[in-house]
Parts: C-alpha cells; structure tokens; sequence
C-alpha cells in the first residue's frame, strides 16, 4: 500500500507541473501567459470581491486585458493614420477653405465675367445622357478648377475629361491665355531651344575639322529635314492643357505637341501610367515622356470628336481664306443661332454636327509644311555644287476643313463613327441629344437648345477591330553589290607566279629587241 500511494503522488505532481508549465507558455502576440493572466484576475477577484464573480468573470477578464494593452503612442487619440485616404483628404480639406483676406459673408457682383465654367449645370446634362462622373468629384474638380483661375491669367477654361491610368489618373484643363500673357513663357522656351542649336552647331563644326584633318570622305546623304512644331495658339497648339492626379493636387501644364509626337503616337498603344516622366517604352521609340505622349493623344482626341451643333459657330466674312495652308483655321460664335430641335440632331445622318477642331494631317500638324522648301542655306550650297539633282515637289496634304460635318466621316470597320441618342424615350420634350464616339470609345456630346459641350473619359486609346501588334522591325540592310572595286581576289599559286614573271620576262626581252632593231635602222639611213 505504502509503495502505491508513493506512486500516486508521484504521477500527482507530474501532472500538475505538465499542467503549471503549459499555463505558463508564453503568447507570441500579446507576451504574456494564461498562468499570469489568471493570478491577476483571481487576485482582483479577491481583493474586490464582487457579487455574482461567476456572470462577471468574463468581464473581468477582458478589463484585465485592455489594462495591458499599449499603444506605439502616447494616446489612441493620437494615433496617426498614414493612409493614402487620409492624405488625400488633408489636401483636398483646402479646396473647401476661403482664402486669406477674403470675408466669408462678402457676396460677389455678377456681372463680374469669369472663365470659370458652370460645371455642376453640364454635370447635370451628362447625367441626363449617362456619362460622366459622380457629383461628389466633380464638385471637387469644379473647385480645383476655381484655384487654376485664380493662379494663372486665363482667358477661356474648360472641363477636357479624364484619362485613366494604372497607378494614378489624369484630370485635364483646357485653357486660353489673355492676349500676351503667355509670351514670357514662349521666350524662354525659344531661349532654351536657340542655346541647344548653339551647342549642337558648335558640336557639329567641331566633327568637321576633324574629318578636315583626317581627310575621311563625307557621305553625301543627309537626313530628312524635322517638321516644325506649329505656334502656340495655332493648330494642333491652339490650346493650353493642365493636368493633375486628383483634385487639390497641384496643376501641371503639359508642353506644346510636336508633329513626330503625334506621327509616333499613332503608331503605339500604351496605357497610361499616372507619372510625367514616366518614360514611353515602346517600338518604334517615341521622342519624349509620358508627358508629351499624353499631350499628343489628347490632340488626337480633340481632332477627332470636339463637335458642335450646325450653325452654332461660323466662319467671319470679313477674314479672308488663307492661301497657305488649306483653308481658315477661325471662326466665331454666332450670335443668330436659334438652337435645332433634338428630334434633328439625333438623327442618323448626323448632318447636324460638325466638327470645330481642325484636322491633324498625316504629317502631324494641322497646317501643312512643304518639306522641301529652299532658303539661305540651300542656295548656297547648290552655288557650291550646282550638279545635285532637285528633289521632286511633294504633293500638300489636304484634309477636311473647319466645321465639316459628321456625314463626312469614314466608317469605323463597317460600323458608323457616331451613335446619336435621346436621352429619355420617356418624357420626350425635356430630353436632349446626345452623341457617342465609336471611333474613340469614350468620347461623348449632348446638345440641348443653344447649350452643347464635349468631354472624354476613358483610356487614351483609339477604336481596333484587331489586337495591337507592334510594326515589325525593318529588313536587315543588303550587302553592297558584287564587283571589281569591292570583290578582293584570290591569292595566285606559285605555278600562275612562274608563268607570270616568264610572260613578263618575254614581253621586256621583245621590247628591247624592238628598240635595238629601230635603233639599227636609224643608224644605216
């Protein structure tokens, strides 16, 4: 008995330190054990010695458990969140605040003018036609737009729409400078330009007296010339675009397009990724970043459905068609239009629109440039080699002119560039018209009585019936052509050597005894 009641105890005690060590493991969260945790809650059981402990416990638990919680800080409250939610907020808390010095109860006079436009009323028109963005951001664009009129002397300001990205997105202004306000801006730009040209001059006259000194042959080709960018407030540059990520964020102007931008555009497809200077990965290599990449695809856009209803502008009688060019590339407001009935400009013919952005030629620029144009420099080097043959005269690019209207359009793969529809089949007489862009999904207009406007949201991409398969790289360049002046011979044998130098011998030996008969001739006579 004694030796049983010994073993017993002894498997007693085992199990009650198996047991105490297992309460006493340690939680790899909070740190501490379950051993610990339940000697405090039995001692504040005993030191306050509650009623009913066994429906509280429970609660005395979990009390004893936040009494250890710490936080990285001080205080909850004071617990920062770093969230991108946040942050966003924190900026666009300020579009909501008045400025400095302005009073809160000072009511504006309203025949003050503003470029400012009334976004919230073409909100509320393309809500009616389906597109567009929620309320809550425009709201939010319509007050960033206020802070870029209220930086920058703008004439003319407009809602351009929204391209998408895959890290962040675009929202795009179209604005007008007042008349000479943005000329510092272009002098310094020239300035850039013009010192660029000196270097490059400056590098190239270097080049040449080097190949002067080391008497190397210089080939005769030279390169196409560059087509010239066109002018601000001229074609393709006639308006100014700013952008940003998100409203509040600071406005970013995009530069001016050049014709090789918009050649080079329309021969990749990139999406966007939300950074200027992003660089543009692409075959064949486009000259610039995603900033000029942006810009040039938004001319394209807009050359391609900017459109207004029939009659709403109109070309001034007292301008006079330029002669260069194709056409004119102005036009006004008519104050005489009286609006057309919705019922017209939805219909299918779509000769109720037209199109008021001038036309992006094959070359990339608007207005056409003769490439083979002649000035001070040629004539002095054709003085200086009158033999180089002319090039042919190219023929001018033409293209539709200003305000032509959407009948004229080319189909889009057997499908018609436009899908005209009223907005409410319902309540017919407050509908409006409105217009969807098959050829850039994402472009739309709705017309209603003298109000019309236009906007794009979408990815930056023109209509494909097939997939984007990049143009393939050109053929390897062909070997010159064989002949005498290239061809290298072979090495003769020693036999051929032989026979050559006996040939040789013989020839010299009847030589000289040609020379020794003539010689003997002349001395008889």
């Amino acid at each position: 008995m004694t030796d049983v009641t010994e073993n017993n105890e002894k498997n007693g005690s085992d199990q009650f330190t198996n047991a105490k060590s297992y309460l006493l493991q340690v939680s790899t969260k909070t740190g501490l054990s379950l051993y610990e945790h339940l000697a405090a809650v039995l001692s504040r059981i005993l030191d306050e010695r509650p009623k009913d402990v066994v429906d509280t416990f429970e609660d005395l638990s979990r009390d004893q458990k936040k009494a250890k919680f710490t936080s990285e800080v001080d205080t909850v409250q004071d617990k920062i969140d770093k969230s991108t939610e946040v942050a966003l907020a924190e900026i666009q808390e300020k579009l909501f605040s008045k400025g400095e010095g302005e009073d809160a109860e000072e009511i504006p006079e309203e025949d003050v003018e503003t470029p400012l436009p009334n976004l919230m009323e073409l909100c509320y028109y393309f809500e009616q036609a389906g597109v567009g963005l929620n309320r809550e951001e425009m709201v939010r664009i319509w007050l960033a737009l206020k802070n870029l009129v209220d930086n920058h002397p703008l004439q003319h300001v407009r809602f351009w729409g929204k391209i998408f990205g895959t890290e962040q997105n675009y929202i795009i202004a179209e604005v007008e400078y007042r008349e000479g306000e943005d000329e510092e801006e272009e002098e310094e730009e020239a300035e850039e330009t013009h010192e660029e040209d000196t270097t490059e001059k400056d590098n190239d006259d270097d080049e040449d007296e080097e190949n002067e000194e080391d008497d190397i042959p210089k080939p005769d080709y030279k390169p196409p010339p560059v087509v010239p960018k066109e002018e601000n407030r001229t074609g393709a540059n006639k308006k100014t675009y700013f952008i940003c990520n998100d409203p509040g964020k600071p406005w970013v102007k995009l530069p001016s397009v050049t014709p090789a931008q918009i050649s080079l555009a329309r021969k990749v497809k990139k999406f966007f990724t939300g950074r200027l200077d992003a660089p543009v990965v692409c075959y064949p290599p486009f000259p610039g970043n995603e900033a000029n990449y942006l810009r040039a695809q938004i001319a394209r856009v807009s050359a391609g459905t900017h459109i207004s209803p029939l009659g709403f502008y109109q070309f001034d009688e007292e301008e006079e068609e330029e002669e260069e060019g194709g056409g004119r590339d102005t036009f006004v407001e008519n104050l005489e239009f009286e609006g057309i009935p919705v019922r017209e400009l939805v219909d299918p013919s779509l000769s109720n629109w037209v199109h008021h952005v001038q036309h992006i030629l094959p070359q990339g620029r608007c207005q056409w440039w003769n490439p083979v144009q002649k000035n001070e420099d040629d004539f002095e080097d054709e003085e200086e080699d009158e033999e180089r043959e002319e090039p042919d005269e190219p023929e001018p690019e033409e293209g539709p002119p200003l305000l032509t209207p959407l009948s004229e359009d080319n189909e889009v793969d057997s499908m018609p560039p436009w899908t005209p529809k009223i907005s409410s089949k319902l309540v017919p007489q407050y509908a409006i018209s409105v217009m969807h862009s098959n050829l850039w999904p994402g472009a739309h207009a709705f017309a209603t009585e003298k109000k019309f406007e236009n906007v794009y949201i979408g990815w930056g991409h023109k209509y494909a019936s097939d997939n984007y398969s990049p143009p393939p790289v050109p053929a390897i360049q062909e070997e010159f052509s064989s002949g005498p002046e290239i061809t290298e011979t072979e090495d003769p044998t020693p036999e051929e050597e032989a026979a050559l130098r006996a040939a040789q011998q013989e020839a010299a030996e009847a030589a000289e005894e040609m020379e020794e008969g003539e010689e003997e001739e002349d001395e008889d006579d």
